[in-house]
C-alpha cells in the first residue's frame, strides 16, 4: 500500500524535497550557531556584538523573512517557479558567502537582510510545488515526508557547521553557500515546474490584491485574538535559536556530558565534542531536531485523539515547562530531559496551528488563512529577538554581569574593544578575584542568578497557553467537530 503511494509521487516532488533538505541544511546550520558568532569573543574569529545588537538584528530581519512570502508567492505565481528559485539560490549563495566576509554591524545586518529576501523567494515555491505535485489520495503522506525532511536538513546543518566553526567561522557560511549551489545544480537540470494558474495581472496590482485580503483576514476579531495569542507561542519557542546557545555557552557545564560519552565511545566524543572536553552549545540545542525526527509521528498519533485548541493548549503548557527548566540547570546533562520536554510540547504545539487554520478557514480562504499563519511567526521572532536582546543583556548575560561586578567593587579593567575581546575582560576580572575561569562562572551565578530568566520565557509560555484556553472556553462559540469556528460566517 505505502509502496504504491510512493509511486504516485512525480519526479519533482522527490527534487523539491531534496532541494527544501538542503535549503534548511544550509539555513539551520547557519542560524543555530548566528547568536554565538554575532555576540562571541573576538579572539575567537566572532563578532564581538552586544546582546541587544544581536536580538535587534535576528529578530527584526527573520520576522522581515516570515512576513516578505506574502508578497513573495505572489512573484513566483506571476513570473514562474523555476525563474523564481533561480534568482532565490543567486541571493542565497552569495548572501551565505557575504556573512562570512563582513565584520561591521551595519554590513552584517544589511547582508543578513538580503539572505532573508532570497529565503522569502524560497519559501513559497517550495511548500506550493509540494501542494501541485500531491492529489488528495497522497497529500497526508507527501506533506508528512515534507515535515520530516525538512527537520532532517535541521538536524544535520548545526552538527556540520558546529565542526566547522571549530576550524574557522567563514567556513560555516561558505559550507552554506556551497549547499544552495547544489540546489541551483538540481533546480537548473532536474526541476520541472509545475502547472500553475497564469498571473496576468501587474505585481503591484496582485500585492494590492494581498494585503487587502491581509486586511479582510485580521478584520475578523476572533481569529485576530487567535493569531495575536499565537505570537506568544512563537516567542517563546524562537529562544531555542536566539537565547538558549548563548545561555548554555556562557553558564552550563557540558563536560559532564563529554565525559559521559567517553566512557561510552571515545571515538563518539572525540568526534562531537570539542578539544577543550565540552559539547558545543549548539550541539546541544540541536537535540531538539533530533527529537522531532524521532518522535513527531509518534506525537502526532498521540494528539490526534484531541481537539486542535486542547492539544495545542496543552503543548504549549508542556514546551513552557520545558524550557524553563532548560534555564535552571547548569548540569549540561539536564538538557537531555529538558530539551526532550520542550520538544514534545513543540510537537503537539506547531503542526496544530496549521491544521487548526486549515479546518475553520471558510470554503476558498484555506490558502488566505494558511497565509495568515506567518504573521504571529513573524510577530514571534521580532519579540524574542527583543527579548534576547535587552532583558537577556540585563538579567543573564555573563559579560554584563562581569562588567557590573566589576564596577560595584571599582576593579580597574580595560573596556571592551576591538584590542581587548570579552574573553580577556572575563579573564582579567577571574585574575583580580585570585579566581579560575570555572569559579568565576559559579560566582557570578550563585551571586547574580542569571537562571532567574527562565521565569521570563516560562511566564510567556504559560500566560499563552492560559490565554488559549480562555479564548476556547469564552469566546468561541461553536464546538463542533472538536473544534469551534472563527469565522462568523462559516
Amino acid at each position: 500500500m505505502a509502496g504504491r503511494i510512493y509511486r504516485k509521487f512525480p519526479r519533482t516532488f522527490w527534487i523539491a524535497n531534496s532541494m527544501e533538505l538542503l535549503e534548511r541544511w544550509a539555513w539551520y546550520g547557519m542560524f543555530m550557531v548566528l547568536a554565538l558568532y554575532l555576540t562571541g569573543s573576538t579572539d575567537t574569529g566572532a563578532l564581538g556584538f552586544s546582546q541587544q545588537q544581536k536580538g535587534w538584528l535576528m529578530g527584526s530581519v527573520v520576522a522581515i523573512l516570515y512576513f516578505l512570502p506574502l508578497l513573495t508567492g505572489a512573484i513566483a505565481d506571476r513570473f514562474g517557479y523555476k525563474r523564481v528559485l533561480v534568482i532565490s539560490y543567486i541571493i542565497l549563495a552569495s548572501g551565505y558567502y557575504l556573512m562570512g566576509q563582513v565584520h561591521s554591524y551595519a554590513l552584517f545586518y544589511i547582508v543578513f537582510l538580503y539572505l532573508a529576501i532570497g529565503a522569502a523567494l524560497f519559501k513559497p515555491v517550495i511548500s506550493a510545488t509540494i501542494s501541485k505535485t500531491t492529489d488528495a489520495s497522497t497529500s497526508s503522506v507527501g506533506f508528512g515526508i515534507f515535515y520530516m525532511i525538512v527537520n532532517i536538513g535541521a538536524f544535520i546543518g548545526p552538527i556540520v557547521a558546529s565542526r566547522l566553526r571549530l576550524i574557522s567561522w567563514d567556513m560555516v557560511f561558505t559550507a552554506s553557500a556551497i549547499i544552495i549551489l547544489l540546489n541551483m545544480v538540481m533546480v537548473l537540470l532536474f526541476y520541472r515546474e509545475p502547472a500553475r494558474d497564469a498571473r496576468t495581472n501587474p505585481i503591484r496590482k496582485e500585492f494590492g490584491i494581498i494585503f487587502r485580503n491581509i486586511w479582510e483576514t485580521l478584520s475578523y476579531p476572533r481569529l485576530l485574538i487567535f493569531l495575536l495569542i499565537i505570537v506568544g507561542f512563537w516567542t517563546m519557542y524562537n529562544q531555542l535559536f536566539y537565547t538558549l546557545p548563548v545561555f548554555i555557552d556562557q553558564w552550563v557545564d557540558t563536560s559532564t556530558v563529554y565525559r559521559a560519552l567517553a566512557s561510552l565511545s571515545p571515538g563518539l566524543a572525540a568526534a562531537v565534542g570539542t578539544k577543550e572536553g565540552t559539547i558545543a552549545a549548539e550541539m546541544m540545542t540541536n537535540l531538539d531536531a533530533l527529537y522531532i525526527v524521532i518522535f513527531q509521528v509518534l506525537v502526532s498519533t498521540f494528539v490526534m485523539r484531541y481537539k486542535p485548541l486542547t492539544a495545542m493548549v496543552s503543548g504549549i503548557f508542556v514546551s513552557a515547562l520545558g524550557l524553563g527548566l532548560t534555564f535552571l540547570m547548569q548540569n549540561g546533562m539536564f538538557l537531555f530531559v529538558t530539551i526532550l520536554i520542550f520538544g514534545l510540547g513543540e510537537m503537539a504545539t506547531s503542526p496544530k496551528i496549521f491544521e487548526y487554520l486549515g479546518r475553520v478557514a471558510p470554503a476558498g480562504k484555506t490558502a488566505l488563512y494558511m497565509g495568515a499563519s506567518y504573521l504571529p511567526m513573524a510577530g514571534g521572532n521580532f519579540l524574542a529577538g527583543l527579548l534576547s536582546g535587552d532583558t537577556y543583556a540585563r538579567m543573564s548575560d555573563k559579560v554584563s554581569i562581569a562588567q557590573r561586578e566589576a564596577s560595584m567593587r571599582g576593579l580597574d579593567i580595560p573596556a571592551i574593544s576591538d584590542e581587548f575581546s570579552s574573553n580577556q575582560y572575563l579573564d582579567e576580572l577571574a585574575r583580580q578575584l585570585d579566581m579560575d575561569a570555572s569559579g568565576l562562572t559559579q560566582y557570578l551565578w550563585q551571586t547574580h542568578h542569571p537562571e532567574q530568566i527562565w521565569l521570563v520565557f516560562t511566564g510567556i509560555g504559560l500566560a499563552t497557553g492560559l490565554a488559549l484556553f480562555l479564548f476556547d472556553k469564552l469566546i468561541l462559540k461553536d464546538k463542533s467537530m472538536g473544534s469551534a469556528e472563527i469565522h462568523p460566517e462559516k
